[in-house]
């Protein structure tokens, strides 16, 4: 009616009305064009005040012919209530009581409590070219204030709103509301639900008005369980409706066809099928999830990566002065990781290792060959990146995430050495830029899974740990800190959440030659010796004081550093990663020659002294192979 007072054609008229669901064809839509009196009382000026009501603003006030008006954003407020509609007043006053003889409410099976019809005797009243005189009158209440009516023919078919007025917030209730309500589209669907529970059931007058209604319903209500009831087809827009306002839906059989509702159901199964449908209600499920004690204890342990040191999720540091060899700590620690070998005598759960070398990448060919030389082999389940990466570019993050992913090893450890490398122009002292760090290694984590570990360096004053802000260390899952002092190394748990902390490893950087370069000069690089694999062990067994036993073992203090840390080829699986392992045949033709008695019984004494060793607990021998224990 507004479009044709303000001078619109038909075309524009039926392109609009063919969009919505209840048009049928052209002649139909061209007929209650024609019944549109262009001086009704129904103009463009009608809408606008409908809108306005509603808390809209018109954004041509808010600017001049030159320079916008600055104003501060005005603080988020609920859209005004609208006021009771004096059209529907009108209408609603001449209407009277309904009654079980209503042919609606008959096929419904309804009641015609707070209903009434239009009577024949009344004012004629067309809408959309239809006279409503018998109609079934259904009011929208919000609260105490009338805001529109839905007329229903007797026959049923389409029901026809009252123009000029708006639904707002408002509804129709069957039933009185207390701790239950069943939200529905229709009137009918709602005498089903009220029949079928007893409980109050509440007519939308259309599934687009559920989100408001129950948006209102649980403001008024808000300790009421609220309960949507789509009709077939909508159901994902319910369960949405249903997380909004921390209520439930019910779905009808998926047998059914659209459109298909829950008085259909009624009609088809009967009223009790019906109440046991409403009875089983779906929640959506909640974002916060509140345990008992009994739930706690439920829980699975604690996931590690490296048993005590590094978690199986989050965010976790290795740190360290330059110089410390923290770098080479991590490429030794992550081929343990990828191999799921023991790593200084904690237990490793084996996964898929990504090493971002972003801070002397041109030496992490070489670290890999010494280890490769050193220990005879390298883990397949490494990927490195030698190229730029930011942590503070969404792009880097993502293509990094893709590309991770994409090889199959997700749900790992991934390294990013170093962070100031990862950051590049970050102010790492300012909690603003920090907190941005943060975020995107946790973004990062999020993608990928498992855990991103950060090697980092400390500060000026090495003893107040992480360089940069405080924020850093709170956000962590773990640390490692690692420590020098001239040729002698340590690393020690700064930081568990679920772990102890504080406990030193002794470590020793090992040279190791590649080669020669172009000019016939040796090609060194490092890796990785724990002490406590070979020096320490040795140092915490007792040994003998005298004799062939205390000779032989001091000689085989020699033999075992001179062997290292590699695993010699045919050695058992029990042998302890970087335990220095050498074959019991080598053991006593290197031994001999120390004791002091007739050449032909060396062998024979030695192989004695050895056996006393392996009996006093200080060595192990399996499979023709000795080691320290």
């Amino acid at each position: 009616m507004s479009a044709k007072s303000a001078g619109l054609g038909f075309d524009d008229f039926h392109h609009w009305s063919a969009s919505a669901g209840n048009y049928a064809n052209e002649n139909e839509c061209r007929t209650v064009w024609k019944s549109f009196s262009e001086n009704g009382g129904v103009t463009p000026a009608t809408l606008f005040g409908m809108a306005f009501a509603q808390g809209w603003q018109d954004p041509a006030k808010s600017s001049t012919k030159g320079k916008p008006i600055s104003k501060p954003a005005p603080s988020p407020q609920k859209p005004l209530k609208p006021s009771a509609s004096p059209i529907a007043a009108e209408i609603w006053g001449r209407c009277i009581p309904a009654d079980v003889s209503d042919a609606y409410i008959c096929t419904k099976k309804g009641t015609p409590a707070g209903l009434r019809l239009y009577p024949a005797s009344a004012p004629a009243l067309a809408i959309r070219g239809q006279n409503v005189a018998g109609y079934l009158a259904v009011p929208c209440w919000s609260g105490a204030d009338l805001q529109t009516i839905q007329f229903i023919p007797p026959a049923g078919g389409d029901k026809l709103n009252l123009p000029g007025a708006s639904f707002g917030s408002g509804f129709f209730t069957v039933g009185e509301i207390t701790d239950r309500v069943y939200i529905v589209e229709g009137v009918g669907q709602a005498w089903a639900c009220h029949a079928a529970t007893g409980a109050a059931a509440v007519c939308c007058f259309g599934a687009g008005r559920m989100p408001t209604v129950a948006t209102a319903l649980r403001e008024k209500y808000p300790d009421a369980r609220l309960v949507i009831v789509p009709d077939k087809g909508k159901e994902i827009q319910a369960a949405d409706i249903a997380a909004a306002v921390a209520g439930s839906w019910v779905a009808l059989p998926a047998d059914k066809p659209q459109n298909y509702d829950c008085n259909d159901f009624a009609a088809e199964h009967g009223t009790d099928a019906l109440a046991a449908l409403l009875e089983r209600p779906q929640a959506p499920p909640m974002r916060y999830n509140l345990l008992t004690d009994g739930d706690l204890a439920k829980l699975p342990p604690m996931q590690w990566r490296i048993k005590g040191v590094l978690p199986a999720e989050g965010l976790a540091a290795a740190f360290g002065a330059s110089g410390s060899g923290k770098s080479f700590l991590v490429l030794d620690m992550l081929q343990s990781l990828a191999a799921g070998a023991d790593w200084f005598g904690h237990r490793v759960t084996p996964c898929p290792v990504i090493y971002c070398a972003l801070e002397g990448e041109g030496g992490i060919a070489g670290r890999v060959n010494a280890y490769r030389i050193r220990h005879g082999s390298t883990s397949e389940h490494i990927r490195y990146l030698v190229q730029p990466f930011s942590l503070l570019d969404g792009g880097d993050i993502h293509d990094l995430a893709q590309a991770i992913k994409a090889s199959g090893n997700g749900a790992g450890v991934v390294v990013l050495d170093t962070l100031n490398r990862a950051a590049p122009g970050a102010d790492e002292n300012d909690s603003k830029s920090m907190g941005q760090i943060i975020a995107a290694a946790k973004q990062l984590q999020t993608l990928v899974g498992g855990l991103v570990l950060l090697v980092h360096h400390t500060g000026k004053d090495a003893s107040k740990g992480l360089r940069g802000h405080s924020s850093l260390h709170a956000a962590l899952d773990a640390a490692i800190e690692v420590r020098r002092d001239g040729d002698n190394r340590e690393w020690l748990i700064a930081k568990s959440k679920d772990g102890e902390d504080g406990a030193t490893h002794p470590f020793k950087l090992d040279v190791v030659e590649l080669g020669n370069d172009q000019d016939g000069e040796p090609i060194t690089s490092c890796v990785v010796r724990p002490v406590e694999a070979m020096d320490a062990s040795i140092r915490r067994a007792l040994p003998p004081k005298s004799g062939n036993q205390r000779t032989v073992w001091d000689a085989l203090g020699e033999i075992f550093r001179k062997a290292g840390g590699a695993k010699p080829e045919g050695a058992p699986d029990t042998l302890p990663q970087g335990r220095p392992c050498v074959t019991l045949e080598d053991a006593i033709d290197k031994t001999r020659a120390r004791l002091v008695c007739d050449p032909k019984r060396q062998t024979e004494r030695t192989q004695a002294a050895i056996r006393g060793l392996v009996e006093r607990g200080l060595l192990q021998h399996e499979a023709g192979f000795l080691w320290c224990k």
